[in-house]
């Protein structure tokens, strides 16, 4: 199973220098990948009262991912950086693809595309795209991006995306930059059997049940629908470093065992006021995993 890191950038403040020194600390530890989230904007929830209780708002900083990874694969060497998830149907198609490949050429190689959907409507509006169709739109981005990084010309047709004989240059390393799945409904979970290369689990370590093992399993049969090995989509979980470092190990280890192949460390939010407290505990949880 690999190790990662999620970059705490709610409390990263704005400041570069601590940007580097994170990344630089995870890479130096040996973790397999830095985990960056997604949000271009905040909604102020004084206004928009049907979103209170959403995990962030107007107040939290958020650096833009695939900008962020221009700076990072400058200052790092081997960690794979991820995004977790970016929020695809508010973007454009080709110029994701053209970031991406960019950052995968910039990296040697160390791009890992997570996508979703989104729960943020303000963000939708705001950046011209429909809130109400994002998911069947997605898989159509998700066709497109493929494309886009394997073929030297493409001519697509779809209901929401067109490029007619045109491609990207340069291409990316990867060919395709494989692309994650966030999310965990049903609807979500047939996609990334049918398209997936990964599922970015959502829940704490603590709901791994039954009803977990069961998601896992509607992923696999509907890979084995789709003609592809189940044992190639790759699972990706989390841990909330808000206790003892034995018990983070614990919860790794039980990730484990419920069939990640991936497990992220996730210190935004648990009490540390710094970057160095935070590059502290993610030190501190490598050596005792191992």
């Amino acid at each position: 199973m690999k190790l990662g890191v999620i970059f705490p950038q709610t409390e990263m403040g704005s400041r570069p220098e601590d940007a580097k020194k994170y990344a630089e600390a995870a890479d130096s530890l040996g973790y397999n990948h830095l985990t960056v989230y997604d949000h271009v904007l905040g909604a102020d929830m004084s206004y928009h009262s049907n979103l209170v209780g959403a995990a962030y708002t107007l107040e939290d900083q958020f650096y833009e991912p695939l900008v962020l990874f221009g700076y990072l694969a400058a200052v790092t060497k081997r960690i794979q950086l991820t995004t977790g998830i970016i929020i695809l149907p508010q973007r454009q198609t080709a110029l994701v693809a053209k970031q991406a490949a960019t950052i995968d050429l910039l990296t040697g190689g160390r791009l890992r595309l997570g996508i979703g959907i989104g729960w943020n409507y303000v963000e939708y509006e705001a950046l011209g795209e429909r809130f109400s169709d994002r998911g069947r739109r997605s898989e159509e981005q998700v066709a497109l991006l493929r494309q886009l990084w394997t073929e030297d010309k493409v001519n697509f047709e779809g209901e929401w995306n067109r490029v007619t004989h045109a491609g990207i240059r340069p291409m990316p390393i990867q060919q395709p930059i494989p692309i994650w799945f966030g999310g965990s409904s049903d609807r979500v979970l047939k996609r990334i059997g049918r398209l997936g290369d990964g599922w970015i689990a959502s829940g704490r370590d603590t709901s791994l049940d039954n009803e977990f093992r069961r998601k896992i399993q509607v992923i696999h049969r509907h890979a084995e629908m789709a003609g592809r090995n189940p044992r190639n989509i790759g699972i990706e979980g989390f841990v909330d470093a808000d206790r003892p470092v034995k018990e983070l190990v614990q919860a790794a280890k039980k990730w484990e065992s419920f069939g990640a192949t991936h497990v992220s460390l996730q210190t935004m939010n648990c009490g540390f006021a710094t970057v160095d407290q935070h590059i502290q505990i993610i030190t501190k949880f490598k050596e005792a995993f191992g």
